[in-house]
């Protein structure tokens, strides 16, 4: 079974940093030293207090999309 695109999803290209993590890996996997600083999971748990404060946020409503740019 063939699944065709619309010409519109084909031009969706990577994100910024998606494209920047991309190109660490291409440099790294060709012997280069790299320290990628793109994306990632950090090693430690979230803060307490930063847990806290989203579940007041979350009870507050505080649960929109940030603005756009027009």
């Amino acid at each position: 079974m063939s699944v065709r695109l619309s010409r519109r999803v084909q031009r969706v290209s990577l994100s910024a940093n998606a494209a920047a993590k991309s190109r660490a890996t291409e440099l790294r996997d060709a012997g280069r030293d790299i320290l990628d600083l793109t994306t990632g999971e950090p090693d430690f748990d979230t803060p307490e207090h930063i847990k806290q404060a989203a579940y007041k946020a979350i009870d507050g409503g505080a649960t929109k999309y940030t603005p756009t740019p027009a």
